[in-house]
């Protein structure tokens, strides 16, 4: 059986060649023509979205925004229409999509619905770890639909990462995911902030880093972006455009629910700013660089 891949970017690409390693007959597409074939080298057949839909009995998505998951699966020459027309996997029942893309648990939902009546499963299921465990194959898969669906993509999840879970209904694993960016960038605001007044007040931030991460200020975040900052390396394994994105994404989902997110209403308005003075294309450890000009400070080890 045939195995579709939509999206081949910083998170996709990496995936997509775990798949070809455990030997996936893979079908990819993406808009980046030299990136589909540099995994046509590795053994992926280049295809269109109709083509996947057609041929592909299970089709992963990551892609940008929903508009265009939504554009990809039910467009016209879209994954949906070529499941609809196919006579096989479609008709008999088996065929799922998964989108692994960050968008709003609403988004999800009707991705499920409209993809139930033609016969064709569904799982919601964005990712947590970075460019750094897409490459290594140590995701953490967080999964929203049907059991039955679920199990259908374990294998795979398996090839990609280290962990998968299914989470609930369809949605649940994008609620999941909008709670992990919460925590996730709020952790890099509330390190961004520490560390600058540990700058501004004449310490060493390296040493600051080192004193504290072995205590319970440490945590993964802190080891993975604390060093991007002293280094000065802002290039982005997640960029401040696709969490700015997520956590508009959460903002929405809380106003749907009628719950209050002061901090994270807090953490938009930082990311607006950084928006506006150029930075969405840095990783999101580049958060830092908004208190740094509210300081006059940066942060960077004594001993650059």
């Amino acid at each position: 059986m045939k195995t579709g891949f939509i999206g081949l970017g910083i998170m996709g690409k990496p995936m997509a060649k775990n798949l070809l390693k455990a030997g996936t007959d893979l079908m990819v597409y993406d808009l980046n023509d030299a990136v589909v074939q540099e995994l046509v080298e590795l053994g992926a057949q280049k295809a269109t979205v109709c083509e996947i839909g057609r041929s592909c009995g299970v089709v992963f998505t990551i892609l940008p925004t929903a508009a265009i998951v939504q554009q990809v699966l039910f467009g016209e020459d879209g994954v949906c229409q070529a499941m609809k027309k196919a006579n096989s996997q479609a008709a008999k029942g088996g065929a799922v999509v998964c989108d692994m893309s960050s968008v709003t648990p609403g988004e999800s939902r009707l991705c499920y619905e409209k993809l139930k009546e033609i016969g064709v499963g569904f799982v919601d299921s964005p990712v947590s770890g970075g460019e750094p465990k897409a490459i290594d194959g140590t995701l953490a898969f967080m999964a929203g639909g049907d059991e039955k669906d679920f199990e259908t993509l374990m294998p795979y999840f398996e090839s990609m990462g280290a962990s998968a879970l299914l989470v609930g209904s369809s949605g649940s694993g994008s609620i999941a995911k909008l709670a992990n960016q919460i925590i996730v960038n709020l952790n890099i605001a509330a390190v961004s902030e520490a560390f600058v007044l540990a700058t501004k007040a004449g310490a060493d931030p390296a040493k600051v880093y080192q004193a504290i991460r072995g205590g319970l200020a440490g945590s993964t975040v802190m080891d993975a972006k604390v060093p991007m900052m002293l280094e000065r390396n802002f290039t982005p394994g997640g960029t401040i455009r696709v969490n700015h994105k997520d956590i508009k994404n959460v903002m929405a989902t809380a106003h749907d629910v009628d719950v209050p997110l002061p901090l994270t209403s807090q953490l938009f308005e930082i990311m607006q700013a950084l928006k506006v003075s150029g930075h969405m294309v840095d990783d999101h450890s580049g958060i830092v660089q908004y208190f740094e000009r509210l300081a006059g400070v940066e942060v960077r080890s004594q001993n650059r």
